[in-house]
């Protein structure tokens, strides 16, 4: 009994033999499982290289691994892949010189243009500003002798430079224009005198374009970007007809219905050809008389001949020859304006002291040749708006210096290089053979662009915020016209700079050498910096011409350059803003130039440029 009993209460006992054999197959099957994973992973001791071998080996094969071009899927922004796929935006018109590509929108400033155009090439740069028209009237189917001729379209080119460079849109006008207004018929049953007859013509010319400013000739802009009155007229609206006092005829401003209203009043007037100019005959009530023009100078005959009384001897004796010496007059009164404007000086950016002479080379000689002194028939004379100006002279010339920083003064005009990182690395490490490794363990990212905003902004500021300071200073409507910039990789033209700073530059002989440019006040290095000797300067061009012929080219050598790119895209970033920046600026002005190439003034083949730097 007790037994059976003993036995129905545990039931349990023969189940827990199968628990045990469950458990030594579970033990077995994770010990077979450690020991199959332990034996394909772990390689035998000697298999193992040493980590010196693998350093060795990859040094010298680094070089030659194959980088295989990774296909483009359209991905929308490489910082957050994970976005929905769009578009590219369209491109623009004008929107490419060369391998410069940009897109014109209002997010230029932010700080990677990739993130906008989704194009890693391609930049983003503001919108372009829309130039006002200013006209003047030319009469070329006047009989003139071929001195005249040359000397008149001398002076219409000085006029179309200096008007450009201060952001308007200059059109020289003609008979042509004026027969096109439909109140030119009127005026053939008029008896007028051939004076007040041109003076007509420049009117209906002026009406027949429409909204604008009407200029003389002779009266040009001389005084800084931001006046007062220049930055009204930039902005093309002009609700008032409107004159300056003493300008006489020489300057106007008014919308297309104050024009055609003042013409139709004018010519119907019964004054009128009794009258010796159009604004005699006209009502003097119609007109806004604002006060004399600080900023803009006009060389009338009265201005001549009590103020230049050389250029006014000249002027008599033979008219030709006359006006080719105003034409010098004007160039250095030009001149002259953009010396005062910047009293401090010329700054050549040199970021990198001990190893960027030859980079900034070019950018030396355009500022010994703004501090030099135009040719004047007056060397001491001033512009006729600015008589208490301070003119140039050869013996004080303009100061030049070579900081290594960007400073943001009004008064001083700064000429920015900007290499590209792989330009600034073989410089920076003086070898054109850069490897990965190098660029790891010898570079900091970003070099170029945190040495020139060090005093700016200080060490503790992000690379973006850095780039958005820049493009400021490069492209903002102060920064553009206190400053120049352009990459170390691209020569400069001269034309192009005649027409940016508005004045043909002093030329000087193409054959010669960067340190035989005569600097008349040598920019005195860094401090505890010495200048190179001829050796150090002979490698320097060496290794900068080593640069711009390896980014010139296109094929798997090009790999250490987009490592460097990545390495530094805040420096890429600025690269590319400021070459983009400049080819448009390029063709707009050649845009120009091919529409208006059938009319008077417009650019002629000119001289070789003033230094070997220059094409």
């Amino acid at each position: 009994m007790h037994r059976r009993g003993q036995s129905e209460a545990y039931p349990a006992q023969r189940p827990a033999r199968k628990q045990y054999l469950r458990i030594a197959a579970v033990v077995l099957f994770v010990t077979i499982v450690c020991i199959i994973f332990s034996s394909s992973s772990v390689p035998s001791v000697p298999s193992v290289p040493s980590v010196a071998q693998l350093s060795d080996s990859a040094k010298g094969a680094a070089r030659y691994v194959h980088r295989p071009q990774i296909p483009h899927w359209g991905v929308p922004n490489i910082h957050n892949p994970f976005r929905q796929a769009a578009h590219k935006p369209p491109q623009q018109a004008n929107s490419t010189s060369g391998e410069a590509s940009w897109l014109s929108d209002w997010k230029w400033l932010n700080p990677f243009s990739s993130s906008i155009t989704l194009d890693e090439k391609r930049s983003v740069l503001p919108p372009l500003r829309i130039r006002p028209p200013i006209y003047t009237f030319y009469d070329g189917t006047k009989k003139k002798d071929v001195a005249t001729k040359e000397a008149e379209n001398a002076l219409l080119l000085i006029w179309r430079r200096a008007w450009w460079a201060q952001g308007f849109r200059p059109v020289v006008l003609g008979k042509a224009e004026a027969m096109n207004n439909p109140l030119y018929e009127s005026l053939q049953a008029k008896h007028l005198s051939s004076e007040l007859e041109s003076d007509l013509l420049r009117w209906l010319a002026w009406g027949h374009m429409g909204t604008g400013i009407l200029a003389n000739w002779l009266v040009l802009p001389m005084g800084p970007y931001e006046d007062n009155l220049l930055s009204y007229l930039r902005r093309g609206t002009y609700p008032k007809l409107t004159r300056y006092e003493s300008f006489k005829s020489g300057l106007f401003s008014g919308e297309y219905v104050a024009i055609n209203s003042v013409l139709t009043q004018t010519i119907q007037s019964s004054k009128l050809e009794d009258s010796k100019s159009f604004l005699e005959a006209a009502d003097p009530a119609i007109f806004s008389v604002d006060p004399v023009p600080t900023a803009i100078a006009f060389y009338d005959s009265s201005t001549i001949t009590n103020q230049y009384k050389q250029v006014a001897d000249k002027l008599l004796e033979s008219h030709g020859l006359g006006l080719a010496s105003l034409a010098e007059l004007m160039t250095s009164h030009l001149h002259t304006t953009f010396q005062n404007d910047f009293p401090s000086g010329i700054a050549v950016l040199k970021p990198l002291p001990l190893h960027s002479t030859a980079l900034i080379s070019p950018a030396l000689s355009l500022a010994t040749s703004l501090a030099h002194c135009s040719k004047s028939p007056i060397p001491s004379s001033c512009p006729p708006n600015r008589p208490k100006c301070q003119p140039c002279d050869k013996d004080k010339p303009m100061l030049i210096t070579t900081p290594s920083v960007f400073r943001n003064t009004s008064d001083l005009y700064t000429i920015g290089t900007i290499p590209h990182p792989y330009t600034f690395a073989t410089l920076l490490l003086q070898n054109s053979d850069i490897t990965t490794r190098d660029i790891r363990r010898s570079t900091i990212r970003d070099p170029w662009l945190l040495a020139v905003t060090n005093e700016l902004l200080g060490k503790d500021v992000s690379g973006p915020a850095r780039i958005v300071k820049l493009k400021e200073s490069v492209a903002g409507e102060w920064g553009e016209s206190h400053s120049l910039w352009f990459t170390a990789e691209r020569n400069l033209t001269t034309s192009n700079l005649d027409w940016h700073f508005g004045f043909p530059l002093p030329r000087g002989d193409k054959n010669e050498a960067p340190h035989e440019i005569p600097v008349p006040n040598p920019p005195a290095p860094e401090p505890h910096t010495p200048l190179p000797n001829q050796q150090e300067l002979a490698n320097e061009q060496k290794r900068l011409k080593a640069a711009r012929e390896l980014l010139a080219m296109k094929g798997a050598k090009v790999g250490i350059r987009e490592v460097l790119e990545a390495w530094n895209m805040a420096d890429t970033e600025a690269w590319r803003f400021v070459r983009a920046y400049a080819a448009r600026e390029r063709v707009e002005r050649q845009k120009w130039e091919d529409e208006e190439k059938g009319f008077a003034g417009t650019e002629q083949r000119r001289g070789e440029g003033w230094s070997r730097w220059f094409d």
